[in-house]
């Protein structure tokens, strides 16, 4: 249940570092006691097997006033590795500098419930040369001439790695003439390249007013500019450097809190951990723009993260859908508010609010009431919904 005050994030899920809460007021439980209690009941037979009685994904819904920091996830073995390190070394698992807090890797997907802004992954060097082209910072040359010279995953990795470690006097030297280079970019009335990259200039402008001697703001430059219209998703396996810049989303994530940042964060940042699982790989970015099929008022996120799997349900007013699914699921309205009833028990749930359905109970039935209605389901990835 969300609070009085504006959040800018509510977590869903039974991760031991801040599970959600059932119930009302005092008499709530932690998701992550009620299915310690019964993990076969809770989670389903195969499920609990299989993810070892846990919960095997987080859900979160997401209002991103200002930028968030730039990181990425560990893949699985990658995790387990680094895990297992700070193990060794006995890191406290709550430490400031500590990566890995779990052995999981981190997939995640986010869906747009309002138009959203984000950078995700390393754009094909050439067109980060044409944008360095079009700013004119004659400092940045060098680092031009690299990428035009190896427009590839190396070339990515040198720049990237050139520019994270800069030392602060350098930073604060280069990063206003970059500033300098966007002014002068977007007063230009008459572009060249038909402002192609009015987005991107406007992104490094604001990151660095929010981040100022920021390595991270000279990071923006090698990435993809991503907006998402409300429904679009967008999918970030292992080793994809990003960050949310601004708007509303749904997001859903295998049961990790493994994060390796990159800046745009006054957070611990470790660059060698960090660039030990970046993928530097150029790719153009894969958005998620799902359609209804047939008279199904249910769209389905395809991913391919067995963890889990995010559907949405538009309803009209006095419309129901039975959610038949196996294994448990996260039921959260995010438009009006809905009667979710199992059997003969019937709870309203209220914009920003979310029930917790688990595998032993009935397929639920969703209605809305009092106007029309919109829920996203959560539930694991091996069984689909």
């Amino acid at each position: 249940m969300p609070s009085e005050h504006p959040e800018a994030e509510i977590w869903l899920g039974a991760h031991p570092a801040d599970p959600a809460r059932i119930g009302p007021g005092d008499s709530a439980r932690s998701l992550l006691a009620v299915i310690d209690d019964d993990p076969d009941r809770e989670l389903g037979a195969a499920t609990s097997q299989e993810y070892g009685g846990r919960l095997p994904f987080l859900l979160k819904l997401l209002a991103a006033d200002e930028p968030l920091s730039l990181q990425a996830h560990p893949s699985s073995v990658q995790a387990k590795e680094g895990f297992a390190r700070e193990e060794a070394r006995r890191v406290p698992i709550d430490s400031p500098v500590r990566n890995y807090r779990d052995a999981s890797h981190k997939p995640e997907l986010i869906v747009a419930l309002t138009e959203f802004h984000a950078l995700a992954g390393f754009r094909c060097p050439r067109h980060t040369v044409e944008f360095i082209d079009a700013l004119g910072v004659d400092a940045l040359s060098g680092y031009r001439s690299l990428l035009a010279d190896q427009p590839d995953q190396a070339g990515l990795r040198t720049v990237f790695t050139s520019w994270i470690t800069l030392p602060g006097p350098a930073l604060d030297a280069l990063l206003p003439l970059v500033a300098e280079g966007c002014i002068r970019y977007l007063s230009t009335s008459a572009h060249d390249d038909d402002g192609k990259f009015v987005d991107e200039a406007r992104t490094l402008l604001e990151l660095g007013e929010s981040y100022p001697g920021d390595a991270g703001v000279l990071a923006a430059l090698l990435l993809n500019r991503v907006t998402l219209s409300p429904g679009q998703g967008l999918y970030l396996d292992a080793g994809n450097l990003h960050a949310y810049l601004s708007g509303t989303g749904v997001e859903i994530m295998a049961n990790s809190d493994n994060v390796l940042r990159g800046g745009l964060t006054p957070k611990h940042v470790d660059v060698p951990e960090l660039l030990r699982v970046l993928d530097f790989e150029p790719a153009e970015v894969n958005i998620l723009d799902p359609e209804v099929s047939g008279e199904s008022s249910t769209i389905v996120y395809d991913t391919p993260a067995p963890e889990f799997a995010l559907s949405r349900t538009a309803l009209a007013d006095g419309a129901s859908e039975i959610l038949d699914s196996v294994g448990p699921q996260i039921v959260l309205c995010t438009e009006g508010r809905v009667a979710v009833q199992d059997g003969e028990v019937e709870q309203i749930v209220e914009r920003g609010s979310a029930v917790w359905v688990s595998a032993g109970e009935a397929a639920p039935t969703v209605t809305a009431r009092w106007g029309d209605a919109e829920v996203f389901r959560a539930t694991v990835g091996n069984f689909r919904v």
